[in-house]
């Protein structure tokens, strides 16, 4: 997450466009060699593969993927290859693998598999796209917060430009086809292209989504696929991002009792002190934003994005303060990397192609109206509209459905109070999968579960998982 004059961008590089004729027959196995920059010197190896760009014409266009691999040292414990995807979408994936090192995965995972890392189409090393976009022309990835009818007025406006450059990019050719389902089709090529009979997969947040497509595109090829921080059904569509207002809701009063808690930050000295203070602060910005330029929309963004993790509530709270008292406000500048355009490009790409987002603005405006009241924290942000209102093409395929039909073989584990990934969507991909998965929710705070929290109950589940198979025999409570 980065803020910069006003700009916000969660997670939660652009490049000649590379794309070639040749037909994209059987998966040639990779030629593994040197890291670009950002993997170098991390213990892993890199390769590209070509695939199609429309999987119904897989004789036609193709586009490169850039993949790396951490390789196992113990052959004789090595049982497969563990796919993963960071989220985003438009998540860069190539240096994963070392990261989940640093994160100390257990060494028994990476002697049991070649975890492979990915930049997904669309992302940075694969093939790129762009919609020529500054930053400020997109600000946050995430909606704005809207204070009434007339800003979704004022919103439709920018985001329908927004919509228009990318239709009219330089690589507005391959627009239609950044999907998931292809993603998908693409991590089953890496699959053919490594030799794998059966893929294993991790994937954290929108890579949820991803790996929850694959396995029901290709159930019979799947293995162990752990997913952590569920999105839900449909990916990132219209009923998620409406889902940002309930998860600030499940979320805040873990900050609400640690700044309470602190009264050096002079927040208030009960959770509901701390409460009636984002609302106070909230309203005075939209009045009078502060010399750095933080309004209204951008403290209740600030705010979203630093519910994330429990390392950045003393953050939070000292910008609280800074606001509250007139004093300078903490940067969040020191040793940030700025997403370009192609990470909002390729997430734009991705969400708004795989479904049919509502295109009247009018829709937009009652959704604020409700969800304003509904979770006053940040609901009129969530419900607000997006580019992909004004998207430039219409999806190639409907959304794959997810279902009970295939192996046993899925792991979610879902913290509580999410603000990202609110439990609420995890529960309707649970019910949507029956007895193929099993959810392991977790009593904590934030975003993301695995290796990212010290939970010895969540972690111990996970790794037995990944490295045995073995999964609760019914839903289990940490």
């Amino acid at each position: 997450m980065t803020v910069r004059s006003g700009v916000i961008l969660l997670p939660v590089l652009i490049a000649a466009l590379v794309t070639t004729a040749t037909p994209a027959g059987a998966s040639a196995s990779p030629k593994w060699g040197p890291c670009p920059e950002e993997a170098a010197g991390l213990g892993l190896e890199c390769g590209t593969l070509q695939v199609p760009l429309d999987y119904r014409d897989p004789g036609g266009r193709t586009i490169e993927i850039a993949i790396s691999r951490l390789a196992s040292t113990k052959p004789e414990k090595r049982r497969g290859v563990l796919l993963t995807n960071t989220g985003g979408p438009g998540g860069e994936g190539l240096a994963f693998p070392a990261t989940l090192k640093k994160l100390n995965i257990p060494q028994e995972v990476l002697d049991g598999y070649d975890v492979i890392g990915m930049d997904p189409r669309g992302v940075h090393n694969s093939t790129p796209v762009t919609c020529g976009l500054s930053v400020a022309e997109h600000p946050t990835n995430i909606p704005r917060y809207a204070r009434n009818s007339a800003d979704v007025m004022t919103e439709a406006q920018r985001v329908a430009a927004v919509a228009a450059k990318c239709g009219s990019s330089a690589t507005a050719p391959l627009l239609p086809y950044m999907t998931t389902a292809n993603t998908a089709r693409d991590m089953d090529r890496v699959r053919e292209a490594l030799g794998e009979r059966k893929v294993n997969y991790f994937g954290i947040s929108y890579g949820t989504y991803l790996g929850s497509v694959y396995t029901s595109l290709f159930p019979e090829r799947s293995d162990r696929f752990l997913i952590d921080s569920a999105t839900g059904l449909g990916g990132w569509d219209a009923s998620f991002s409406r889902l940002f207002g309930q998860g600030v809701e499940d979320r805040f009063p873990d900050f609400a009792k640690f700044a309470a808690s602190k009264p050096e930050y002079g927040l208030g000295r009960t959770p509901a002190q701390v409460t009636a203070k984002y609302f106070e602060l909230a309203a005075r910005l939209d009045r009078t934003p502060s010399p750095e330029g933080y309004n209204g929309q951008v403290f209740r963004h600030i705010t979203f994005a630093d519910l994330y993790y429990d390392s950045k509530l003393p953050h939070l709270a000292e910008t609280w303060r800074a606001l509250d008292t007139g004093k300078p406000v903490p940067s969040l500048l020191s040793g940030a990397n700025y997403p370009t355009d192609n990470y909002i490009a390729s997430q734009l790409h991705v969400i708004c192609n795989d479904s049919d987002w509502p295109e009247d603005v009018g829709t937009y405006r009652r959704n604020v109206a409700i969800d304003r009241f509904r979770h006053p924290l940040f609901g009129a942000a969530a419900a607000n509209i997006t580019p992909c209102a004004f998207w430039p093409s219409e999806p190639i395929e409907p959304p794959v459905k997810i279902t009970g039909r295939g192996p046993s073989n899925v792991l979610i584990v879902q913290n509580l109070r999410d603000p990202a990934t609110p439990l609420a969507g995890a529960r309707k991909l649970r019910e949507a999968f029956g007895d193929r998965a099993r959810m392991v929710t977790v009593d904590q705070g934030g975003h993301l579960a695995y290796l990212f929290k010290d939970n010895k109950c969540a972690n111990d589940l996970a790794t037995e998982f990944l490295v045995g198979g073995a999964r609760p025999q019914d839903d289990y409570a940490c």
